[in-house]
């Protein structure tokens, strides 16, 4: 891996589990900004999405006006794409509705697969699943935008839920959510 920063994400973030609201529902924002994009590009800038977006408080981000979007349209120290700028007020606002449900956490978690994948090489790893899909189906029948199967496959791997690390990895079964 060439980038430091990249590095120290992969060695001590992904795949580790993330088990609260504001941090799920920045890892879905951030992985819709992501789409089409390196997710370098987006971890770079991570500390300007957090400022931009008042550390990704769902109840924040939720009361955002056109203000706000033009605001944060300006912002060049972030990914100034419209239609994510808007689905991460969306998301911010489907995600408090899900508090009446139990909450995003339980939610996204329910979605666990019964085993995770055992890539042997990079390519064996998945880019989307069963589980993947029907997360993303269940997310937009919640009001959720830009969370598509493969889109959750990757949240679904930052955050624990499958260990996609190889089976030759010292990662491997680091989060304590999967066996080695």
């Amino acid at each position: 891996m060439d980038s430091p920063l990249l590095q120290a994400y992969y060695d001590t973030e992904w795949g580790m589990p993330v088990r609260d609201e504001r941090g799920l529902y920045e890892r879905i924002a951030l992985e819709a900004f992501q789409a089409g994009l390196s997710w370098a590009t987006v971890l770079a800038k991570r500390p300007a999405f957090r400022d931009a977006f008042r550390q990704f408080d769902p109840d924040t981000v939720a009361a955002f006006d056109d203000t706000d979007i033009a605001r944060l349209l300006a912002e060049p120290a972030i990914i100034r794409n419209r239609a994510k700028i808007v689905a991460a007020i969306t998301n911010a606002r489907a995600t408090i509705a899900l508090r009446n449900e139990g909450g995003l956490v339980e939610f996204v978690w329910s979605f666990q697969p019964a085993r995770t994948p055992e890539p042997r090489t990079v390519g064996e790893i998945p880019t989307q699943s069963a589980e993947s899909l029907a997360l993303s189906q269940a997310l937009r029948k919640k009001g959720f935008a830009f969370v598509g199967p493969t889109t959750m496959y990757a949240l679904m791997e930052a955050v624990g839920i499958v260990d996609t690390h190889l089976l030759d990895s010292h990662r491997r079964g680091s989060s304590g959510v999967w066996p080695r």
